[in-house]
């Protein structure tokens, strides 16, 4: 596994500022946001479509530092009633992009339809119950699987093998289960993008989710979530938050290490290893009480020394094998 970043994390420094903050937190792999959810602060995926000497300039730009892409990010609303033509059309965008600069991932969500023709906004159905919401929440499973098959077909033509869906609520895929029956319909293509933030505040173990889904992890996300307890007794995990802003609600994302202790991270990154994961631990920084630079400064010294304690460990040789445990 190496250190990775996000540079969506640091959105008001420069493309050049966010790099070389990459090569001194001891970073190599580096994600870039498409736009949608993300802005495109980094990249402009027209602009690098269009040119081959701009596009020529953002390979030299990571090439010079020893970085490389991991992957393109467009986490957008590919399904909403309004703007789902839009978010699709960058997806499509993305992989274009993505086949011009031989990246083979990309990470996005799966989005989430409204309730029918004249919707305005997506309507997520996370219950059982009513029946009617169950029969809407088929019909949109309906609706989405035919577009990610298609989507699928479009990666592929285009020399990306692997789709990782971070696992967000208010998408149809945002769990486990969601993920598997997705990938059942469309193919191993579609991965899952582990953000254990928020698998936190739904109440999921994220070690667990990394024993069940295994080599269905194509990429990983580091960033934290907090709890405050006593608004989580009155609230819930559902909260909408009060007046007084991040300060009232009964969760917050936070930078590695400020949610969860070391001890969490170690065994977390030892699951991932259990699991042959060999890809970038991408920091990915929104924690509201941290500074955007300082935020990543601390989460790569916090993970720097547990990635490199296990990496040790794996090089340790087998008591009475003489070999390597690799």
């Amino acid at each position: 596994m190496e250190l990775g970043l996000l540079t969506d994390s640091v959105r008001d420094s420069s493309l050049s500022d966010a790099l070389n903050l990459a090569v001194e937190i001891g970073a190599t792999g580096i994600e870039i946001a498409a736009g949608s959810q993300s802005p495109a602060t980094h990249l402009s995926i027209d602009a690098l479509l269009g040119d081959r000497r701009q596009l020529d300039a953002f390979r030299g730009a990571l090439d010079s530092r020893g970085l490389h892409l991991s992957a393109l990010n467009c986490s957008s609303w590919p399904l909403h009633p309004v703007v789902g033509t839009r978010d699709a059309g960058l997806i499509r965008r993305t992989l274009d992009l993505a086949e011009r600069l031989g990246v083979r991932k990309i990470v996005t969500m799966s989005g989430c339809p409204g309730d029918g023709d004249g919707g305005t906004t997506i309507n997520w159905v996370w219950s059982n119950w009513p029946a009617d919401g169950v029969a809407l929440l088929e019909r949109q499973w309906d609706q989405a699987i035919p577009f990610w098959l298609e989507m699928s077909r479009r990666a592929m033509e285009h020399g990306v093998d692997k789709i990782a869906f971070e696992l967000h609520p208010l998408n149809l895929v945002y769990n486990v289960p969601t993920l598997r029956r997705m990938r059942e319909a469309v193919g191993p293509i579609i991965g899952a993008n582990l953000d254990p933030s928020h698998l936190f505040w739904q109440q999921m173990d994220p070690l667990a989710v990394i024993r069940t889904l295994g080599s269905a992890i194509y990429h990983v996300h580091m960033k934290d979530t907090q709890l405050e307890p006593t608004r989580v007794a009155i609230a819930g995990v559902l909260d909408q938050g009060g007046p007084g802003g991040h300060a009232e609600r009964a969760w917050n994302f936070r930078t590695v290490g400020l949610g969860h202790d070391q001890s969490f991270w170690s065994a977390f990154i030892a699951e991932l290893r259990s699991a042959a994961y060999d890809g970038v631990l991408s920091i990915e920084n929104e924690d509201p009480f941290d500074g955007a630079e300082e935020g990543v400064r601390n989460a790569a010294a916090f993970i720097r020394p547990l990635l490199l304690t296990e990496s040790a460990a794996d090089d340790q040789v087998a008591p009475g094998t003489g070999e390597a445990r690799r």
